[in-house]
């Protein structure tokens, strides 16, 4: 597939109705993959979705507004990493685009090998109340277990994020008072979660 080929992680994801069949919606079905290489048009569309979590309030490294430019860079070294090994990167994608993407930070210090962060959960507002992020995050657990990755962390500033962890066997840790500052000013708390996948079998 190219720049678009894919490793290891495809699933689809539809809407079900009451009793579990299919329930068809314009644009409703989505799919995620684990990006092995990250091409131009992906680039502009994880920058999209970056750029929306940003004008929409999320605490998640940068400041309104966020240019497309440095959107784009911070991608780019985010492809870098990939390429290197040093990341997995997950997008979840529908018909419009990019809809969503996580990744796994696994390079770690050398005493810390079984490890790996979960980071930069993100999720378009348009898609947002269709299990996107849980289905970003159920790949990622399965792409961090490939990858012989078997004690997962992270942090978050989203009450929303917080109960898709927590509904996933995701155990938080605790708080940190006034750890970042949201994107249009003004502190905000930070909640920490591990999730240990050798427990699991």
């Amino acid at each position: 597939m190219g720049n678009d080929e894919q490793r290891g992680l495809a699933v689809e994801h539809a809407p079900t109705g009451m009793g579990g069949e299919p329930r068809p919606a314009q644009g409703a079905a989505f799919a995620v993959r684990r990006l092995s290489s990250v091409s131009d048009r992906q680039l502009q569309g994880l920058a999209e979705v970056l750029i929306d979590c940003v004008d929409g309030g999320a605490s998640v490294s940068f400041m309104q507004p966020l240019p497309l430019g440095k959107a784009l860079d911070f991608w780019r070294g985010v492809a870098a990493g990939v390429a290197r090994g040093a990341r997995a990167l997950l997008a979840a994608e529908d018909d419009r685009g990019i809809i969503g993407t996580v990744q796994l930070i696994l390079e770690q210090p050398e005493n810390q090998p079984h490890r790996a962060d979960l980071s930069k959960m993100l999720v378009h507002r348009r898609a947002r109340r269709r299990g996107v992020g849980e289905a970003l995050l159920r790949a990622a657990e399965v792409a961090a277990r490939d990858c012989g990755k078997s004690l997962l962390v992270l942090d978050t500033a989203s009450a929303d994020a917080e109960r898709v962890y927590v509904k996933l066997g995701w155990q938080r840790c605790g708080v940190i008072p006034g750890y970042a500052l949201l994107p249009q000013g003004g502190l905000c708390d930070t909640t920490y979660f591990y999730k240990n996948l050798a427990e699991l079998g």
